[in-house]
């Protein structure tokens, strides 16, 4: 049976995860319908499946209400984040599976109105929370299910975003604004909310938070500094954020994401005509962004887990950091090197199997001798860039999230090959936006918001 998917949506998600996975296993998936506004974008993902003209659709709605017509299993959502909610009500009422891309709505009352519908018409909706499906977070749920590390007490994830990745995101790029998309606690970190509420096992009992947009700035930016870097920008030679730095000269060997999103002509010449005038050259400091560049994060939970989050723009590596302290052990790992390490403080305590994993060294530490373990586990996560790695960083995949979208997908395919019904909870899933839009209240009113507040 080949699953035939319709994708809404034909940027990086979906064509380069989505589409891509349907086409490279032909015996598995089909895209069968391809809609976008744009397009050259429409036709290079449908001209890579195969799809008829027919069925290639400048509008998602036409694509839905032909679905019966076309003979789709189920719908991919990937479009821009507003345009989420339209597209998954009306998807549900066509009785499909849907896949949706996060953030699954941009307001708590948009969410609310997908939940709603969501139980009335008992749907089969997979929220895009790769995360669920790295080898990293797999192998650490795992050792923690196993008691080896004790209790959960505290979790602490930090998502580092990268400057220049949060430069080209979050102030040049499609999440700059809360008119346009939504909240960068939900458009970046609504992963990180669902990998501790995942780890809780229940919804928290309050969400504090902190946070404010500090330095992408008018006021901050250098004297004389035009409106593009190539407008004669007199910080040039010092700026870590100069456009044509990072998309001309970093990423020189690099044409899809995100050099793609400049234009079609990737070529040197056509990479800096686009920065000249396009959003990707502005000036940080003189850019329409005003989410937040900083922002703290605390979770509690009924039963005693707490939980921080801490995100910022100003890191130097693109990754993940964890940290997991139990009242036997400890786990600390980055997701960019796929490592982790195990402090077991009892001296009976079991290292649990954990396929697909392997275990690299193992010490002790004073004064008590207990044991550690080095684990790695899957692979390194992407950064969007080449070049040498520091040592010990880790050499980037480029598989996608740590090897967490190829895995979704084939989890989403798997199921509907068995006829099953989404794999994780939804409601658990919406939590973490839940979480994103209490912690964006509580920044905001700078006070705790109770969950039954939300």
């Amino acid at each position: 049976m080949t699953i035939r998917l319709g994708i809404l949506g034909a940027g990086a998600r979906g064509s380069d995860t989505y589409g891509r996975w349907a086409i490279e296993r032909p015996d598995r998936a089909a895209v069968a319908a391809v809609a976008d506004p744009v397009p050259h974008r429409r036709d290079r993902l449908a001209d890579a499946g195969t799809v008829p003209g027919a069925h290639r659709y400048a509008e998602w709605r036409d694509l839905i209400a032909d679905a019966e017509a076309i003979g789709l299993d189920a719908f991919v959502i990937a479009l821009p984040d507003r345009l989420h909610l339209d597209a998954a009500l009306a998807a549900i009422e066509t009785g499909l599976p849907v896949l949706l891309e996060k953030p699954a709505a941009t307001t708590a009352g948009d969410l609310e109105a997908l939940a709603t519908a969501a139980r009335d018409r008992k749907a089969r909706i997979w929220i895009s929370h790769v995360m669920r499906y790295q080898p990293f977070w797999i192998a650490i749920r795992r050792l923690v299910d196993s008691g080896a590390i004790g209790r959960l007490v505290t979790m602490r994830v930090e998502e580092n975003i990268g400057f220049w990745h949060y430069a080209h995101s979050y102030v040049r790029g499609n999440w700059r604004n809360l008119a346009t998309s939504s909240p960068m606690v939900l458009a970046k970190t609504c992963h990180d909310l669902d990998m501790i509420r995942w780890f809780a096992g229940e919804s928290p009992a309050s969400v504090a938070s902190a946070g404010s947009l500090t330095y992408f700035r008018t006021e901050n930016a250098p004297e004389g500094a035009p409106g593009h870097c190539l407008d004669g920008c007199p910080a040039a030679d010092s700026c870590p954020f100069y456009a044509p730095r990072y998309y001309v000269e970093a990423l020189a060997d690099r044409d899809g994401w995100p050099v793609a999103l400049l234009g079609d002509d990737t070529s040197p010449e056509g990479r800096l005509e686009a920065l000249r005038r396009g959003p990707y050259g502005r000036c940080v400091f003189h850019s329409d962004n005003d989410v937040v560049d900083h922002q703290q994060t605390v979770v509690d939970f009924p039963g005693g887990l707490t939980a921080t989050l801490s995100t910022s723009a100003f890191t130097g590596q693109n990754t993940r950091t964890v940290r997991l302290t139990g009242t036997a052990g400890e786990i600390a790992g980055n997701l960019r090197t796929g490592t982790f390490e195990v402090d077991l403080f009892s001296p009976a305590a079991v290292l649990p199997v954990l396929p697909g994993a392997r275990i690299g060294r193992r010490f002790t530490r004073p004064p008590m001798g207990h044991r550690v373990f080095e684990i790695h586990a899957g692979p390194a996560e992407d950064e969007p860039s080449h070049g040498p790695q520091a040592p010990g960083g880790g050499a980037p995949d480029h598989r996608g999230h740590s090897g967490g979208d190829e895995a979704l997908v084939d989890a989403f395919v798997t199921a509907l090959e068995g006829g099953e019904a989404a794999a994780t909870d939804l409601e658990a899933a919406l939590d973490s936006h839940r979480m994103a839009f209490a912690a964006e209240r509580s920044r905001l009113e700078r006070r705790t918001i109770p969950w039954e507040a939300m």
